[in-house]
Order: C-alpha cells, then structure tokens, then sequence
C-alpha cells in the first residue's frame, strides 16, 4: 500500500477483542460444535449425520457449494482492482479479501468433516488421481486458501513486526500470487458443480445442465458485489462508519451486467434442451426454478441497474440480500430438492447436530471477522469528519450520532477506536497492496 493510497487502521488502540452478549452467544455454539466435531471424528459420520446410501450428500455439501460461491467475493474485488484497474474499489478491498479467506478456511473444514475416511486426507497430496474432479477440488481450494493466508501476511506485516527477509520476500512474491490467486477459482468454483453433471439422470433436468460449471463460475463471479455491501452495512453499523455508497453502486450495478448474461443463458439452455414447457408448466419443481431465475435472480439485476436503488443503503441492502439468498437457493435446488426424485427417500431431513455443525462454522467466520477487523488494518479508518460527500449508513443520523448512542457523536466514538497513525509509512517497510480474495 502506497501511503497516498487510502489509509487502514485497526478498530482498536491496542490489542483486544471486546466481548458482548451476542459475541458470547456465538462463542457457545462454537464451543458446542468443537464437541461435535470431535464425537464426529471419533464415530464417522453415521451418529451426527442423517446420511445413508440414498442421501450421501446433504446439508454439509449445500453448506459447503454455497459458501464457496459468496467467498468469491474477494476474488472478483480482486480482478477488477488488480485486472482492470479500478482504483477507487480499493477502499473496500481488504474487507473483501478476509471475507473471502475466512469463507474458504470455513469450507476447508467443511469438506474436511464431510470425507469418510478423514485421516486419509492428506493423500491425494502423493497420490495423483489427475482424472478426478475430486483431486481437482483438493489441489485447487487448498492451494487458493494457502495462497489466501499469504496475502495476509501482507495485512500481518503492517501491524507486527517481522524480519526484514520476509518484508523482502512478499515484495518479490507479489505478482506471481496475484496470477495465481487469479486463476485458481476459476478452476474450483466449475469443479464443484461438474460433480453434478456427472450425476445426469440423478439430478432434475431443471437443474441439471453440461453448463453447471460456467454458471457456477458467473454466480461466483456476480455475487461477490453483493457480499462485500452486505459486509459494508455490518462494518458501518458496529464500528459507525459512513458507506462508500458510490463504490458500492458501481460494484452492483457492473455484476447486474454478470447477472443478466447468467440469466441469458440459463433460458438459452433450457430452451436447448426443451425444458422451457416444464419451467412454464406450473408444476412445484418447475414453479419453484421459475421463481429462483425471476425473485432472486432478474429482481435484483431490475433493482441494481436503477440508479434510485443504488443511491440508497436500505436499496443496495435490500437487493443484495435477495442475490445472496438466491445463490443459496440455486445450491439448496441442485444438492437436495433437485435429487429427491431419484433417491426415492423424499426430501432429506438433516441431524441436529448436522445443523449445529452449520451454525458453528459460521459463527467461527462471524467472530474471526470481527476480531481480525479490531486488531488489523482492514478497514479505511478514521475518516474524515468533514467530509459531507460520503453517505451515512443507515443506522447514523446525519450528525453523526450512532442510533442507540445518542451520548457520543460517531466522530467521537471514531477518535476513541482508532490509534494514533504517522503521517507517513516508514520508509523501512515495503507496501505492496494487499490483493483481494
């Protein structure tokens, strides 16, 4: 980071993480899925699952397809910033980047939990299956998220310190993993869904299609937008910073752009295949794919194209919201409802602790978030109290006083968070931007 670029600061002064009611309650599911886990470990995955010959994969996998595709949201950050050289998106590439890092280690775990044989896992490191989609998951997710917690060091560096040798390293290193970090999603997000296009005449023609892989591509690539403004609102309203609303509704309003060659494409096949009659026909399964393609997926393209929506943070949050579970729905459609008819077992009904396990996983993403956000420089603080171009957020009245705290002024309870900055970087460490994930 160059020091006439936007300058990050971490929340807190010192080092510390500040515990509250909801934080609490998070670390108690993620206590009782450390449980879990390791009962899971111990017995396989018959006692905490509902698996079985008909259902093999469930809930974990529609978990796992769906956080996935909302880690990308780092990646396409990163292209457009790195690739294209949109500049003024930099403010919140970093939020982007541990977005993404952390859904990718949650999804490690996940598939991890998710493998029969668990203690196996470090085989395919040896053992080269090279026609497998399964080796292609193992190499490509791992090595992203290993190339993932490098680019951390970058972040790490500006806030410990370390030899200068490493300083050095990741100044030489950067271009290479940029290319390499490039590269590797593209490869993994088709890969999870080629597993399902081998599994024609199992999955419903509805969902079913050889071009799985390149929707899961445009679906990872085009929710990222939507991801990093729903991080944007969360940042704004626990830490009280104002919305980059003009960065966000540039993001939105080029992945509606994504969204409708997504949504092209999706008639243009099932008119292929003569599958539009049955999207039409008003039976539930047909209804059902004909409300994923029009609520949460033309919907939102309408609303991130109107430029009233994007001029507001309740719009952009709105519509966001609807992408997101969109992409849930797409994966909930082709892991479960896509498969009952062929497994003949009706529709799967997940374990408790299967559930748990679900809710763990996030709550470990939510408060690793939080804590690296208070000690890192992630976010673009403080910001400058006389600036009136940027919008509020939402839960801010326009004098700055957070909704609930009406005691302390938001530049404040700014001052309060952040530490002392120089004015300049000093010249002995190296500043290459950290490249978003």
């Amino acid at each position: 980071m160059n020091a006439t670029e936007t300058p990050f600061r971490p929340v807190n002064t010192g080092w510390g993480f500040r515990m509250t009611r909801f934080r609490v309650f998070l670390l108690g599911i993620l206590g009782l899925t450390a449980g879990i886990v390791a009962y899971r470990l111990i017995v396989g995955l018959g006692g905490p699952t509902n698996l079985s010959d008909e259902w093999p994969w469930a809930l974990w996998t529609w978990w796992k397809l769906t956080g996935v595709a909302l880690a990308g949201a780092g990646y396409s950050t990163m292209v457009i910033v790195h690739f294209v050289g949109r500049d003024s998106w930099k403010d919140v590439e970093r939020g982007a980047f541990l977005t993404s890092l952390l859904g990718y280690l949650m999804v490690c775990a996940a598939l991890l939990l998710d493998l029969g044989q668990w203690y196996n896992a470090w085989r395919p490191i040896f053992s080269w299956g090279y026609h497998s989609v399964m080796f292609e998951l193992y190499w490509c997710i791992g090595g992203y998220t290993v190339v993932q917690l490098v680019e951390f060091l970058y972040i790490f560096e500006e806030r410990v310190h370390v030899p200068r040798s490493m300083r050095w390293t990741l100044k030489k290193i950067y271009g290479p993993v940029l290319i390499v970090g490039a590269l590797l999603p593209v490869f993994h997000q088709s890969a999870l869904c080629t597993l399902y296009v081998i599994a024609k005449g199992r999955l419903d023609p509805l969902w079913w299609s050889m071009l799985l892989p390149l929707f899961a591509v445009l679906t990872s690539f085009f929710i990222g937008p939507s991801v990093v403004t729903v991080e944007n609102h969360v940042t704004a309203r626990v830490y009280g910073r104002r919305l980059n609303l003009p960065v966000l509704g540039e993001m939105v309003h080029a992945s509606a752009f994504v969204m409708m060659a997504y949504l092209v494409l999706r008639l243009g096949d099932y008119w292929a295949r003569g599958m539009l009659p049955e999207l039409f026909s008003g039976s539930p399964l047909g209804t059902l794919a004909l409300i994923e393609l029009a609520v949460f997926v033309a919907l939102p393209m309408l609303l991130f194209l109107n430029p009233g929506v994007r001029a507001t943070s309740r719009g952009l949050l709105w519509a966001s919201g609807l992408a997101i579970a969109g992409i849930a729905l797409n994966r909930f459609n082709i892991v479960i409802v896509g498969m009952m008819e062929s497994t003949g077992a009706g529709l799967y009904v997940p374990h408790w602790m299967e559930v748990v396990f679900v809710l763990g996983l996030a709550a470990f993403v939510a408060l690793a978030y939080l804590f690296i956000v208070e000690n890192f420089p992630i976010l673009p603080l403080p910001e400058d109290p006389t600036d009136s171009t940027r919008p509020l957020a939402s839960g801010t009245d326009e004098r700055g006083a957070t909704h609930g705290h009406p005691q302390r002024s938001g530049t404040a309870a700014r001052r309060e968070r952040v530490p002392p900055q120089p004015a300049t970087p000093p010249a002995a460490r190296p500043r290459a931007p950290v490249s978003a994930r």
